[in-house]
């Protein structure tokens, strides 16, 4: 009986979430709690969202943070000149 009682506890037992992770149980944009029984739909590998439209407003949300980013380093890079091109014309002797 203690055996049937360890396995049991064992499979029944909830992960513990890694620090920094969502919680499994509620939306990563809304918080709306999960319920067990309901749809759940995953962004990222695994980021929890209680509705498509949720998750597509993270995933715009993502887009437009990836843009701002690129455009920062767009923009520091030719204040620096690393990203500007010289042209120079190469005469070659015929």
């Amino acid at each position: 009986m203690a055996a049937s009682l360890a396995c049991s506890f064992f499979f029944d037992a909830e992960p513990v979430a890694e620090p920094g992770m969502p919680a499994q149980d509620a939306c990563a944009l809304c918080a709306k709690q999960l319920a067990r029984d309901s749809d759940v739909f995953m962004y990222r590998g695994d980021t929890p969202f209680c509705s498509e439209d949720c998750r597509d407003h993270q995933m715009r949300l993502d887009a437009r943070q990836a843009a701002a980013r690129r455009q920062r380093h767009f923009s520091s890079a030719t204040a620096s000149g690393r990203g500007h091109r010289e042209s120079r014309e190469v005469h070659v002797a015929s």
